[in-house]
């Protein structure tokens, strides 16, 4: 696949590199034949069970009812998101994700009296229900955590009504990148090169030529500023009403608010951040000087970071070609996990192609007992394959989990959610690993560990979660900001973390505009959180790999039926001191010291 396909309109794509959305509705018309058919359950629902007094057991047989509304709802939501995702101009797919948000509105509000019930429960009739009902043993435990904190009913009413509203900041960031944003061609030695926010992000950065590399950098940095203002304008307005919320919820801080429903202490989220800016810092500018000398720079800009140690050992990998990395790499879990994550190729769970208007960098949605959707931008590199393994990651612990776990139970802690994909992706480290012929490609293995899973997972979306934590300290006291507060912000966190192992260049400090979790809360930290425990647990598997392939499985299935504390602690780790942190730490020095080692 070529590069300058990224400039494909998606009418042009080839369908087989397409996620197929079939199983969710056959199209638009049959998803507003299925949208018109829920309300109608909705309302049913609410004829059935709205005011009036219901025993323990009506409210057993209404639980599941809510439940099954919800996983129609599911259905229909990842339609509209997934339908706009892969074409941001288009305009059809755009009213029917506005549609999406309104159907979530709507039964947000409309079955809000049962929800409100089930918070007015007295305690003895609320426990029985926990009791007789494990199946939502989840859903129970955050409708008794919500009883601490809810606002009264009118305000919830409101609240659920201005739904789509509050997601507007979020709507409209996807539309400045992936409709808005454009870039002319680049040229490097009287050749020109095409640009868009993808090409950068998942080709251009990492490029073994210097001079294209940087030269990409500066031109689309250019483009962003020129949507620095708006782009500052809308984040602002974003978490603005995150601090409307946190007062209307009774917290004092943003941050605590926004960590409630994670079920994890301001503490953990606080050394989480804290740990990695001062310990694990040390460790990335010991590898980033290390990489400038092996690449023989005079400088080592933060356009240069993500470069490759080596660029002999750098393959071309097509899309064909991962699915043999990813069966040899997942083949420690076993037969039945490795074929199930296999049928992601040919069930076309995958949306590979980099067309105009697509959504940028990469997700996977899991619709509950549906194909799971991934979408990515392919660009022929092994830094894809991580790409690819990490979703895959999450689509199979999506199915394992929807398999063992009601709808309303079935989708883990945020804090955890991301322990899954970057276990694969350290699967698929020790596979390129242990099957190396000599120390060069043994180096590139552990080279890919660290800067690309480790960099990306503990160092990118940790600086990213460094940068929301001074954002909201700010909102908390009051304050509002601008571009030039968020530029400044994001280098100094920049210039904190990695201190003298960089040179600054122009456009760095840009890069809060470039990723859309600012708009998803606390999300950006548990990325390293997940990571912690999954680097735990694999090094726990790599002394006992088949009793720990059992427990590992099981894991991943927990979905939200156990906190995060104690899904954890199935596998024996303890996420509320912070050893297993310091743990991996320690253990990613060693790797930074066996890679200079192997260089010599």
């Amino acid at each position: 696949m070529s590069i300058k396909k990224a400039n494909l309109n998606r009418k042009d794509v080839e369908k087989s590199y397409t996620y197929d959305l079939s199983d969710l509705c056959q199209n638009n018309a049959d998803f507003s034949n299925q949208a018109d058919n829920l309300m109608d359950q909705v309302q049913q629902f609410r004829k059935q069970y709205a005011n009036r007094s219901l025993n323990i057991s009506e409210i057993e047989t209404a639980l599941f009812d809510y439940n099954d509304l919800w996983c129609h709802a599911d259905i229909l939501l990842n339609y509209a998101f997934l339908n706009q995702s892969v074409d941001l101009t288009n305009t059809e797919n755009s009213n029917i994700a506005f549609r999406g948000d309104q159907i979530e509105s709507e039964l947000t509000t409309n079955l809000q009296f049962f929800e409100d019930l089930l918070l007015k429960l007295p305690h003895e009739n609320f426990k029985k229900l926990m009791r007789d009902n494990p199946q939502f043993t989840g859903f129970l435990r955050n409708i008794k955590q919500k009883q601490k904190i809810a606002p009264n009913k009118k305000i919830e009413q409101t609240l659920n009504k201005l739904m789509p509203v509050l997601q507007g900041p979020s709507r409209l960031y996807g539309q400045v990148i992936g409709a808005d944003l454009s870039f002319d061609d680049f040229t490097v030695n009287g050749q020109a090169y095409p640009l868009s926010f993808s090409l950068y992000e998942d080709y251009y950065a990492f490029h073994h030529n210097t001079d294209i590399r940087r030269t990409a950098f500066d031109a689309f940095s250019k483009q962003l500023r020129k949507y620095q203002d708006t782009l500052a304008a809308n984040y602002l307005n974003k978490v603005t009403s995150e601090k409307v919320l946190a007062d209307l919820y009774g917290f004092d801080s943003v941050i605590d608010y926004l960590l409630y429903n994670q079920e994890v202490s301001r503490e953990m989220f606080n050394r989480q951040i804290d740990l990695i800016m001062t310990k694990f810092g040390p460790v990335v500018q010991k590898y980033l000087k290390f990489l400038k000398n092996e690449h023989q720079l005079d400088q080592l800009t933060f356009a240069d970071r993500l470069i490759d140690i080596d660029f002999d050992y750098t393959p071309k990998v097509s899309i064909a070609q991962s699915k043999d990395y990813i069966k040899n790499a997942l083949a420690p879990l076993g037969n039945s996990y490795q074929n199930m994550i296999l049928k992601g190729f040919n069930e076309r769970w995958i949306d590979f192609t980099a067309n105009k208007g697509k959504e940028t960098g990469a997700f996977c949605a899991q619709p509950y007992q549906k194909k799971p959707k991934i979408l990515l931008s392919w660009q022929n590199t092994l830094s894809d394959v991580y790409t690819l393994i990490h979703e895959l990651g999450h689509a199979g612990q999506g199915i394992l989990s929807s398999e063992a776990n009601t709808y309303l139970d079935f989708n883990p802690s945020t804090y955890i959610v991301e322990t899954a994909s970057t276990f694969n992706e350290l699967l698929l480290t020790d596979y390129l690993s242990t099957t190396s012929q000599n120390n060069q490609q043994k180096r590139f293995a552990l080279g890919k560990l660290f800067n690309n899973t480790y960099f990306h997972n503990f160092v990118t979306h940790l600086l990213e979660a460094a940068f929301q934590q001074k954002v909201y300290q700010l909102v908390d006291k009051g304050k509002s900001f601008n571009a030039q507060i968020l530029n400044d912000l994001k280098l100094d966190v920049l210039k904190q973390f990695y201190g003298d192992s960089l040179d600054y260049n122009e456009g760095t400090e840009l890069t809060w505009m470039r990723q859309s979790h600012y708009y998803m809360g606390l999300y950006s930290y548990t990325y390293s959180a997940s990571l912690t425990i999954s680097t735990q647990e694999f090094l726990k598997f790599k002394e006992n790999p088949t009793a720990e392939r059992d427990n590992w499985l099981d894991f991943l299935a927990i979905g939200n039926s156990l906190s995060p504390i104690d899904s954890a602690n199935k596998l024996g780790i303890d996420i509320t001191t912070s050893t297993p942190l310091e743990n991996t730490i320690s253990y990613l020095e060693t790797v930074v010291d066996e890679i200079i080692a192997l260089s010599k």
